[in-house]
């Protein structure tokens, strides 16, 4: 008898490990994604573009789970254009194959969280344009389910790090500067209260809604992580097991929104500097009492993103 397949669209930060926890608890694993290679040992490939109505459903074919783990070039406008298509191609394609829809999602379309903490039942409220495609796109997935077209649910996720972070805050543009010995420079607050969620975490979570009866889905979940600090707190920690220290600073505010008007990243940084401009705490208790799932220890996942972080880079040329 054939092990249930599960296909994992997106090899990138959380899709690839999502897709060695899945291997390892027995199931066939097929990734899709848009070129040739890049997927764990053990793993079937599926090679194409998931705005492609046709590879998405050749894709799932034969699959008892589908994970949505595409996340395209941080561009509002890009945005806007394919992550629509992506969804809804894999609605379809998942639905009339039978398969269950598991979609990786941002916490955008809850917009400020005006003193609360975020759960499941905080309203959606964008305050930022990606946080609108996000909320259009969220609401196309569970007004599917709710039609009956497909069984589907979503794990949510603040800021990430860890390891195979590469575009994350502690990734391309953190660690070449600090392991050659040089200061790492912030867009956001060091010192403000925000969820970080680790990335094994987030891919663990994702397992879990995968592999779990049909009773959990039409709704979203947050995903495990430990409680909100600073990112001053988290970069000490990681510092603790690199072994040296690591030189932080903050670019001042009015440098971003100043060169986001020649560089486009930093004006998507900007919009969404609100995250860190009050505490921005993500409450996983609901996820926690039904799967009775925890997240890593803070001090392990610090210390495996500074092992990784010395592995990935140390061929990467530094910056002093």
């Amino acid at each position: 008898m054939n092990p249930e397949l599960h296909v994992v669209f997106g090899a990138g930060q959380v899709g690839y490990p999502l897709a060695q926890q899945l291997l390892a608890t027995g199931r066939r694993v097929r990734i899709a994604k848009r070129s040739a290679g890049g997927v764990p040992p053990g793993c079937e490939s599926a090679v194409g573009d998931a705005a492609d109505p046709s590879f998405c459903a050749s894709a799932v074919a034969g699959a008892t789970v589908v994970y949505h783990c595409m996340n395209p070039p941080y561009d509002a406008r890009i945005w806007a254009d394919v992550l629509p298509r992506y969804m809804d191609n894999l609605i379809a394609a998942s639905g009339r194959g039978g398969a269950r829809l598991v979609a990786l999602d941002n916490v955008y379309m809850l917009g400020r969280p005006h003193g609360r903490a975020l759960n499941e039942d905080s309203p959606i409220n964008p305050s930022s344009r990606k946080g609108a495609i996000r909320a259009r796109v969220a609401a196309r997935l569970f007004d599917a389910h709710h039609r009956g077209e497909v069984l589907a649910t979503s794990g949510r996720a603040s800021d990430f790090y860890g390891p195979g972070g590469t575009q994350t805050g502690l990734g391309d543009f953190f660690w070449p500067r600090v392991l050659g010995g040089g200061r790492a420079y912030m867009p956001f607050s060091l010192d403000a209260i925000h969820t970080y969620h680790y990335i094994p975490d987030v891919a663990a979570g994702l397992a879990v809604l995968g592999c779990a009866g049909p009773e959990v889905y039409g709704r979203p979940w947050m995903l495990p992580c430990v409680p909100a600090g600073t990112l001053r707190d988290l970069v000490t920690r990681i510092a603790v097991h690199l072994e040296r220290p690591i030189k932080v600073a903050q670019v001042p505010s009015w440098v971003i929104s100043t060169a986001g008007l020649l560089v486009p990243l930093m004006g998507e940084l900007a919009e969404m500097a609100y995250q860190w401009q009050e505490p921005f705490v993500i409450d996983d208790s609901q996820f926690r009492a039904r799967f009775d799932t925890r997240p890593a220890d803070v001090d392990v996942a610090a210390a495996e993103t500074a092992r990784w972080a010395v592995q990935h880079y140390r061929s990467v040329p530094t910056a002093a």
